[in-house]
């Protein structure tokens, strides 16, 4: 059996989690002197509450390398073969652990790390794909395959309501963060290469801005993998998020709209109010 494990940036639903039987590897969010394991024990609400009065960003952290030993050990004394997903590479040193662990247990013909080179729900796309093809018995060996030709093009962007957890965590100047509140900008954060960085700004109210990305992104959502789109959000207004998939439901086009939530780590980084729309660009 191919067993299906990623970290907990994937922000997989818990219906998702059981549908595809993925298990979840928690990284670490340290709020002062307390750390937590991220989708355990915090939620992104305790998150905000504890930056907003402390006027600071979470420090977040890969797994430690004594727990994935233990979770890998656990499948492998079952026969299983593992299948791992991280976070981008450059963003933590989630996919470096998960690598070591394999050698320390003189696994690595029956454990592949897969860097997603994303984040958030870009690396659950590529969870499902794999969960999916594991569940038809595909080999670990022609899943990789797949999945290397999946990666590139995989799209994850989305729109942050506000600069201010971003230059908190030394994303975005002060001054960027200062002009973008005065004058209500809302900047596009796009994954490319397994690095973020802005292309776009938009102006005027959070629900207007949404609106306008989802709109700017049409062309490329209707050639895109039909299975699934990922709406992907940090807690924003529950109506702008049925907005969101009004239009996306209006484009006729997906199998299935889903929707879930940022989990801790994400949301330490991106605050509230953010959204992506996040899909696999058709071949």
């Amino acid at each position: 059996m191919v067993r299906i494990i990623s970290d907990s940036t994937s922000d997989l639903s818990p219906e998702l989690k059981e549908r595809y039987g993925v298990t979840i590897i928690p990284l670490h969010v340290q709020l002062g002197d307390n750390e937590y394991l991220d989708g355990v024990n915090i939620s992104p609400e305790q998150i905000y509450a504890w930056s907003d009065q402390n006027n600071e960003t979470p420090k977040t952290s890969a797994p430690s390398m004594q727990d994935v030993t233990d979770l890998f050990r656990s499948f492998l004394e079952k026969g299983d073969e593992l299948l791992v997903f991280t976070i981008s590479s450059s963003m933590s040193s989630s996919y470096n652990i998960c690598n070591l662990a394999a050698k320390e247990l003189e696994a690595e013909d029956r454990i592949s790390v897969f860097d997603s080179a994303n984040l958030s729900t870009g690396v659950g796309h590529l969870v499902v794909e794999a969960a999916i093809l594991a569940q038809e018995g595909k080999s670990r060996a022609m899943i990789v395959q797949q999945l290397l030709r999946l990666r590139p093009r995989v799209r994850a962007s989305f729109v942050v309501d506000t600069l201010v957890y971003l230059h908190r965590g030394g994303r975005c100047s002060g001054l960027a963060a200062m002009a973008g509140s005065a004058l209500k900008l809302h900047p596009r954060i796009v994954v490319e290469n397994g690095a973020m960085h802005s292309d776009k700004k938009y102006r005027g109210s959070l629900g207007k801005s949404i609106l306008s990305y989802a709109a700017d992104l049409e062309e490329e959502l209707k050639k895109a993998k039909k299975d699934r789109v990922f709406i992907t959000h940090s807690g924003c207004d529950p109506e702008i998020v049925e907005q969101v998939r009004s239009y996306l439901k209006g484009l006729d086009h997906f199998d299935e709209i889903i929707e879930t939530r940022a989990g801790g780590v994400i949301s330490s980084h991106c605050g509230p109010g953010t959204l992506g729309v996040l899909f696999i660009a058709e071949d």
